[in-house]
């Protein structure tokens, strides 16, 4: 008796793509394509003025190897020496703050925390509230808590403890989003071998995530760099160099292009868009510096 099984089954045959489905993907398409080319316009333009405007101060041969110290407004030449020296130097002492801290909260939410407890909810409630934080509200915190209260004086610390508030909850959340990218059978295939939990989070999951959270922590120092709140409010600008992060005004690539907004003459104007530019240029390097990082510190499978 036949059954069911004994019947030849048929391939199915490949139809064509119908004439409606060709038309909505090319529609997407473009629509895509389009939407992507209108958001490049202002980028590009704003890039290419800043270049065009700030490349006359910035081929100059003494933009970077001297200070404005001495000069007065109109005077031409000069450099930003003391504001590169200014913002590094902040910006390395908030880094060093905020990446340790950041990673191990970050590894705390994903790793260790049952998404349930009132402890994690809080600190998710807490970074949540600090990536909405305007600079300035940053700036007055630390200026009440620092300075007034604590009485310790106005101080590049002082700005790179602000920076480290705006900075933290971005390196969190990348963290945060890098780790949760690791497969779970990573982790699986490490514990089935007996490999204790920090050590698989430490061997393991880390340099797999390693590339795209060096790639956050590099846009996350770029986002603080260029902020102008905590210089105005914690520290004044100087027109010299000053390596004491603990006292005295300091000189930095924003604080330059504030100090010289009241400056009306074309020596003014043109360190406010070489610092801006130099400022890009910094930026640049340090994306260019984690793509490297991130390429060369890449799990590789054989």
């Amino acid at each position: 008796m036949a059954t069911l099984l004994d019947k030849p089954v048929k391939a199915p045959t490949f139809q064509g793509v119908s004439a409606r489905r060709r038309f909505t993907d090319l529609t997407a398409t473009v629509l895509v394509t389009l939407a992507v080319l209108i958001a490049l316009v202002p980028l590009v333009w704003v890039l290419v003025t800043v270049v065009a405007r700030g490349l006359p101060a910035v081929t100059n041969s003494t933009w970077f190897t001297h200070s404005l110290s001495g000069l007065t407004a109109s005077s031409e030449g000069g450099g930003v020496y003391h504001a590169i020296i200014g913002t590094v130097l902040q910006g390395l002492v908030c880094a060093v703050l905020s990446v340790p801290l950041g990673i191990f909260v970050a590894i705390y939410l994903v790793e260790y925390a049952d998404r349930r407890s009132k402890l994690a909810r809080v600190t998710t409630f807490m970074v949540d509230i600090l990536s909405g934080v305007p600079s300035i509200v940053a700036a007055l915190f630390i200026f009440a808590l620092w300075i007034a209260t604590f009485g310790f004086p106005k101080s590049g610390f002082a700005v790179a403890l602000a920076l480290v508030l705006l900075m933290v909850p971005v390196v969190v959340r990348s963290t945060e989003e890098m780790l949760r990218i690791v497969p779970q059978d990573l982790r699986e295939a490490s514990y089935a071998l007996g490999v204790p939990k920090w050590k698989t989070i430490a061997r393991i999951v880390l340099p797999t995530a390693a590339p795209g959270v060096i790639t956050g922590i590099m846009l996350a120092l770029a986002r603080v760099m260029g902020e102008t709140a905590p210089l105005l409010i914690l520290v004044g600008y100087a027109p010299f160099i000053n390596f004491n992060l603990f006292g005295g005004e300091m000189g930095t690539l924003p604080g330059v292009m504030v100090a010289e907004m009241n400056n009306p003459t074309d020596a003014g104007s043109m360190r406010i868009w070489g610092a801006a530019l130099t400022l890009i240029l910094l930026i640049a390097i340090l994306n260019i510096g984690a793509k490297v990082i991130g390429h060369f510190s890449q799990v590789r499978t054989k």
